[in-house]
C-alpha cells in the first residue's frame, strides 16, 4: 500500500517520461526526467499524505532518487506510516 501510494504521488507530481509503476523499486527517478522542482511538488505531497514533514538533512538528492529511498526516509520519519495508510 506505502508503495502504491508513493508511486501514484510521482506520476501525479514527478511529470516522468515514463509511468511510475513501470519502474523498478530501485530505479533512478531522475534519469526517468524527476527534475529538483518536480521533486519538491513530490515532497509536498508525501508531507501531506503521509502527515510529516521531511527535515533539512533530508531535503537532498539521493533522498528522492528512487522509490525505496523515499520509502526509507518515510520509515525514518513515521515508521508506522505503511500501517496507518492500510487502516485507513
Amino acid at each position: 500500500m506505502l508503495d502504491e501510494t508513493i508511486r501514484r504521488l510521482i506520476d501525479e507530481h514527478g511529470n516522468l517520461k515514463v509511468s511510475a509503476s513501470a519502474l523498478s523499486s530501485d530505479a533512478d527517478l531522475y534519469e526517468a526526467g524527476l527534475t529538483s522542482f518536480a521533486a519538491i511538488r513530490i515532497m509536498l505531497a508525501l508531507e501531506e499524505a503521509f502527515d510529516v514533514e521531511f527535515p533539512e538533512r533530508m531535503l537532498k538528492r539521493q533522498c528522492f532518487g528512487s522509490i525505496n529511498s523515499i520509502v526509507a526516509c518515510l520509515d525514518e520519519l513515521q515508521p508506522s506510516a505503511r500501517y496507518q495508510l492500510a487502516a485507513a
